[in-house]
């Protein structure tokens, strides 16, 4: 059995939307860690051509009149689109593969392109609510692509966009799309999944309740913990036979939403496998090395009983938490003003967290302003959304979860506005009852971040010459190129930043309170954690790179059988100071620990 493991990061991804992949082969046996779709890859197609799906209301449609915007000469692929997941695990043998661990809804939407392939054996964990939001994400994206599957028919094998003469003409950032940076990408483009193939992977993968363990042939335990990041987002903690393993992805130490990040839970781990990239602007926009010198001074010159008490203090500060508020307060303050003026305000997210939170900011915000402004959420989940998160309330941050166990009427401020007719929540853009009650201004919450598909494209179409309208995009993406479909644009664009991650120095300080013996980092964090006086020894990773760490000479715990034990005769060996004894027995792994059995004992 190995007496290492290896890790390859398969890809350290981009942002929320397209979380880090990675590869573990722990005790011989090979991990797979998320299997995200990189949905970015979606703005070099066009959004479906104004004609294709006109909706109107009291005669007016929801797709603008004007057919300059339907202009090719912007360079963007005119045909149904293909999607990507992560580039190396096409030519990773996936028979190969173990266990899949999945650590948030977004971090599992490629994976029916994975279950789907001739050799997949894997055993699938996620928790209960990542597993249900994230099949909710699934079959509402092949919902969305169905509407470009009417319009241009049966794709064949080999589409036009995809012949070389076609891909020549494309402008030079979107071949860069295309192709990707190292040029390998593009045997990488995909059909998108079936409504049956989400079918048929959510039937392989297993639901775990909160810090529940599973163990996997007897020889790893695995268990999922909070990570703040989403509801149902996790970190995992893994036991093996040669010890333990903490994979910490993009956490959130104080949420608003989702259940706080459960780090002591981690503690004490030999290998820290680090994850969260959300550091890594911080780490870009950083031209020096001050802002870390003064943390390894203050790791050097304190006690550790000091520092741990302090990093604990520094960890739990809500001043994260308050920026975010402030960022949602922004974003209303913004769209009262738009409302004022008699525009609308059009809200495409995939983040279910950042929903549920700017509904009760706007109630709030409405309500001072004594406005009465129709909120609508148009997805063909929403109603399974909404419905969902009232019955998770192991994966509620504290304030939610005293809300869920007191006399308060409802979880949630959305729960009382659907009551009262404030919000309303329709399947589809096209809905007979939605074009009878629909009125301007309003709030419109809908898919997809991406501005491709959908509904927002319908709406984007509607409002794009209203000046007094107002869209809310995420960082992250690249403004100009989504937005290219839509130009000339007279309607105000807010771009605003959410809290994806743990700030860099936060990262450092979790790490001194863990006290692992060994932590994987990103290459680009060599430089800040070779100043510290690190209590643990480290190593780098690249992309598409593997990387071995040894374990400890005292991991490894043999748990003797009572009968044998009972035999045991020590001889010393003086000159090693050294008591030995001969056993025969046999050798196995069960609930991820070695044990010594007579031969005749069964597991």
């Amino acid at each position: 059995m190995s007496t290492s493991i290896s890790q390859t990061c398969m890809s350290e991804g981009r942002g929320y939307y397209f979380p880090p992949c990675h590869i573990l082969d722990i005790s011989g046996v090979s991990v797979l860690v998320d299997c995200p779709m990189d949905l970015s890859s979606l703005t070099i197609f066009s959004p479906l051509p104004v004609d294709s799906h006109d909706i109107n209301i009291d005669n007016i449609s929801f797709s603008s009149a004007d057919s300059n915007e339907e202009n090719r000469g912007n360079g963007l692929v005119y045909a149904e689109p293909r999607y990507r997941t992560v580039t190396k695990l096409h030519s990773w043998n996936i028979s190969f593969i173990d266990v899949v661990l999945i650590t948030s809804p977004i971090g599992m939407l490629g994976l029916p392109f994975l279950t789907r392939k001739k050799g997949f054996t894997a055993k699938v964990y996620a928790t209960k609510a990542a597993s249900r939001i994230g099949q909710l994400m699934m079959e509402d994206l092949v919902y969305m692509h169905k509407e470009f599957r009417q319009f241009y028919g049966p794709e064949s094998d080999e589409p036009i966009w995809m012949k070389w003469d076609r891909l020549e003409m494309l402008p030079l950032e979107m071949k860069k799309i295309v192709f990707g940076a190292d040029e390998t990408d593009f045997g990488c483009w995909m059909p998108l999944f079936s409504a049956a193939d989400v079918k048929a992977c959510m039937l392989k993968v297993e639901s775990l309740n909160y810090a529940e363990e599973i163990c996997y042939n007897g020889i790893l335990i695995v268990k999922p913990l909070a990570s703040g990041l989403e509801i149902g987002s996790c970190n995992w903690r893994i036991n093996g036979p040669r010890g333990s393993i903490a994979y910490i992805s993009s956490s959130v130490f104080r949420s608003a939403i989702p259940k706080n990040f459960d780090y002591d839970a981690l503690q004490a781990s030999d290998v820290v496998v680090y994850s969260d990239f959300f550091s890594l602007n911080a780490l870009e926009q950083v031209g020096n090395d001050e802002d870390f010198s003064g943390l390894a001074n203050y790791f050097s010159n304190s006690s550790s009983a000091d520092v741990n008490s302090e990093a604990r203090s520094a960890l739990l500060s809500t001043d994260d938490y308050l920026e975010e508020i402030d960022k949602l307060d922004f974003i209303c303050s913004c769209s009262m003003d738009s409302i004022k003026a008699g525009g609308s305000i059009l809200i495409p997210t995939g983040r279910l967290g950042i929903i549920l939170q700017l509904l009760e900011r706007f109630e709030l915000h409405l309500t001072s302003e004594n406005m009465k402004v129709p909120i609508f959420v148009i997805s063909s989940v929403a109603e399974q959304l909404m419905i969902f998160t009232s019955i998770i309330p192991e994966w509620l941050g504290e304030q939610c979860e005293d809300r869920f166990y007191s006399e308060k009427p409802s979880l949630f401020t959305h729960t009382e506005m659907l009551k009262d007719g404030r919000l309303h929540l329709f399947p589809a853009i096209h809905s007979d009852e939605l074009l009878n009650i629909w009125q301007e201004p309003c709030i419109v919450f809908c898919p997809h971040w991406s501005l491709r598909l959908g509904p927002v494209t319908h709406l984007l179409r509607r409002w794009r010459g209203d000046q007094n309208s107002l869209l809310v995009i995420e960082e992250g993406v690249d403004a100009n190129l989504i937005l290219l479909p839509f130009k000339p644009i007279a309607m105000k664009v807010v771009q605003c930043s959410f809290l994806s991650g743990m700030q860099l120095q936060k990262s450092l300080l979790l790490l001194k309170i863990l006290q692992p013996k060994h932590v994987l980092f990103p290459e680009i964090f060599r430089r800040c954690v070779d100043t510290l006086a690190a209590s643990f020894s480290s190593s780098f990773y690249n992309e598409n790179e593997m990387l071995h760490i040894p374990y400890t000479e005292d991991n490894s715990c043999l748990h003797i059988d009572m009968d044998l034990a009972r035999q045991i005769k020590y001889t010393k060996l003086e000159e090693q100071n050294v008591d030995i004894s001969r056993l025969k027995g046999k050798l196995m792994v069960k609930h991820g620990r070695y044990k010594l059995c007579v031969e005749h004992e069964h597991p």
